[in-house]
C-alpha cells in the first residue's frame, strides 16, 4: 500500500496531510464465481464432516441427536471456515494464476476470438 501526500494552500496557512491510497480492482485477487466457492465450501465441509463424526462418534453416542450435532457443529464449522476454506482459496488463486491465462487463450481459439 503507498501513501500519499496532500498538501493544501490556503490563504490562513498551509497544511500537510498524509492518507493511505485505496488498492484498485487490480490490486484486488478475483473472486471465484458462485460455483466454484460452492464446490470450494463442499470439499472442506464433506471430509471435516465425515472425519468429525469417526473421531467424535463414538464418545457421543450416547448423547441425543440435537446435542451430537451442535458438539459437532461447534467443532466442524471454525475448523472450515477459519482454516480450509481460505486455504482452499488460496489454492484456488494459484491455479487460476497458472492456469487461468492459458484456458482463457485456449477458450478464445475456439470461439473464433483473437
Amino acid at each position: 500500500m503507498s501513501t500519499v501526500v496532500i498538501t493544501v494552500t490556503t490563504a490562513a496557512a498551509t497544511k500537510t496531510s498524509t492518507a493511505q491510497a485505496t488498492p484498485t480492482a487490480q490490486d484486488a485477487p478475483a473472486v471465484p464465481s458462485v460455483h466454484r466457492r460452492a464446490l470450494i465450501t463442499w470439499l472442506a465441509v464433506y471430509p471435516t464432516i465425515t472425519t468429525a463424526f469417526f473421531v467424535l462418534g463414538p464418545h457421543t453416542a450416547h448423547l441425543p441427536i440435537p446435542l451430537r450435532t451442535l458438539i459437532l457443529t461447534a467443532v466442524v464449522v471454525p475448523v472450515v471456515v477459519y482454516l480450509l476454506v481460505p486455504l482452499l482459496l488460496k489454492g484456488n488463486a494459484r491455479l487460476d494464476a497458472r492456469f487461468g491465462a492459458a484456458l482463457s487463450a485456449r477458450r478464445a481459439r475456439r470461439s473464433g476470438g483473437a
